[in-house]
């Protein structure tokens, strides 16, 4: 009921909406590609403005009601997917395969690519949970259990779930539009791609790659959502049993020979 009583809240969101969708979608060139920015991703950009303590025009508890709210749209939002998802279900058995193979990369990708530089760049056992994962709530989960939130791997943890709530969607967004641009990448792959285990995240991603493949919208929803489902409930034991374990591992080789010089004296 506190939610429905804080008509400020309500009235802010529907100013904000308003301003995005008289802004519309606009395409900017870059080199072969072309960006593409989305109401939702001007929303989130005026949202992380008005939020400045400095402004006073939200206060802590106007944010707490926000992020309940968010929590019902989230249901909204995979409830949609669920009716795109099932007249479909055909297709993703038939791509059972490439489906299963793609989650490799929301794993691995993350520490093949993000352990090596977080060592060089000087980062102790923050880098091991900074790195496991995308770090969305299910691997604070894991983190917090097995090594506590005020452990370095918690800070890491917590730090990067902080960067991907504020310009995870906003990055993914951008970047999937400009792949999709690029018309190098299948539409369906990069909507497997999309689903990271993020829902705000995923819904950026597949608008995008959606406004460069209009015709293929409700196909690109489709293999989008099944890879975030996917990704959130597989993802939890692949994080536990491979991926930490593996960057534990990585790290113990890694540092001695990335790490600052201090480190490697102490290796």
């Amino acid at each position: 009921m506190n939610i429905l009583k804080n008509w400020r809240i309500h009235v802010i969101a529907l100013i904000m909406v308003a301003v995005c969708e008289w802004i519309g979608a606009k395409k900017v060139p870059l080199g072969p590609g072309i960006l593409f920015f989305l109401p939702m991703l001007y929303a989130m950009v005026i949202g992380g403005i008005i939020s400045l303590p400095r402004l006073r025009v939200l206060k802590d508890k106007d944010m707490d009601i926000a992020s309940s709210v968010l929590s019902i749209t989230t249901l909204m939002l995979v409830t949609k997917l669920g009716t795109v998802i099932g007249p479909q279900i055909i297709k993703i058995l038939q791509s059972g395969l490439a489906l299963s193979f793609q989650e490799l990369g929301h794993f691995l990708g993350t520490v093949v690519l993000g352990l090596p530089i977080a060592i060089a760049l000087g980062l102790g056992r923050e880098s091991i949970g900074a790195t496991f994962s995308i770090d969305r709530e299910p691997n604070i989960a894991i983190i917090s259990e097995k090594y506590g939130l005020t452990s370095p791997e918690g800070r890491g943890v917590m730090s990067i779930y902080i960067c991907g709530t504020l310009f995870g969607a906003v990055w993914l967004g951008l970047l999937a539009g400009y792949l999709g641009a690029l018309h190098i990448l299948h539409p369906y792959a990069l909507a497997m791609g999309a689903g990271v285990g993020s829902g705000s995240m995923m819904a950026a991603a597949s608008g995008a790659i959606k406004a460069v493949f209009p015709d293929q919208g409700n196909e690109i929803l489709m293999f989008a959502g099944a890879a975030n489902l996917l990704t959130t409930v597989v993802g939890i034991y692949f994080s536990l049993f491979i991926s930490l374990p593996l960057t534990e591992k990585l790290y113990g080789i890694l540092k001695p020979i990335l790490g600052p010089k201090e480190a490697k004296k102490e290796a």
